[in-house]
């Protein structure tokens, strides 16, 4: 996930302290990857503002609308799951807070621009996340079978789906972070999510009394 800007105020991210102590809960949310999410959080508050990664709006709201709201997304991957894929990672929203937070499981952050890779990579190194690489390509045209595929702010949902099915293996899952648009855009993905062969899919929330509002997701399985 990204937000790109032609303009960037760097004012927005100089009046914010990079290391203001994270939100009461994100403790309990992030467990040991929180150090980790601090770090991120300074580098999306600087060096993501300064790119043009993430607008600078949104760094009062890092924690709250983006760290911790992907965060709880690990809730819906269980341990049967190995490799993952972040589909068009941008500034590494969920991809890298996932990485973070299950050391075990292997994560492909997808993104098709250099000037994003770059920052991807260096968040990789810099959180010393063996368990992350950067792959630049679009999931159209990528050879990747991972369990599991995550997307967020990438595209509606019926052009999502068949993206993420090209790079899931076989009866492997997606998730699509929606928020409020989810029921509508699972409503009108019916008939290519048909299509494709997906199964199950549903909106599911995911942590319910850990964070306000709790993290919407469509979730379905490649055939």
């Amino acid at each position: 996930m990204a937000v790109d800007t032609d303009f960037v105020d760097n004012s927005a991210a100089d009046e914010m302290a990079a290391d203001d102590p994270p939100p009461p809960g994100a403790a309990a949310v992030l467990g040991p990857a929180l150090d980790g999410a601090q770090a991120l959080a300074r580098m999306l508050a600087t060096r993501g503002v300064e790119r043009g990664l993430i607008g600078p709006h949104e760094v009062p709201r890092l924690w709250d609308r983006h760290l911790l709201n992907c965060a709880v997304v690990a809730d819906l991957i269980d341990s049967r799951y190995r490799t993952l894929v972040d589909i068009g990672s941008g500034a590494g929203l969920p991809g890298l807070v996932l990485a973070l937070m299950r050391p075990e499981l292997s994560v492909t952050l997808l993104e098709p621009m250099e000037r994003r890779c770059r920052f991807l990579s260096e968040c990789v190194a810099e959180l010393g996340l063996a368990n992350a690489s950067v792959l630049r390509g679009r999931a159209e045209d990528t050879v990747l079978r991972a369990d599991v595929a995550t997307a967020r702010a990438v595209a509606p949902l019926d052009r999502l789906a068949e993206m993420a099915v090209r790079v899931v293996r076989p009866g492997g899952m997606v998730l699509a972070i929606k928020g409020r648009t989810a029921a509508d855009e699972l409503r009108k993905a019916r008939p290519v999510l048909r299509r494709i062969g997906a199964r199950g899919a549903e909106v599911v929330c995911a942590g319910e009394g850990k964070v306000i509002p709790a993290t919407t997701v469509v979730r379905f399985f490649a055939r």
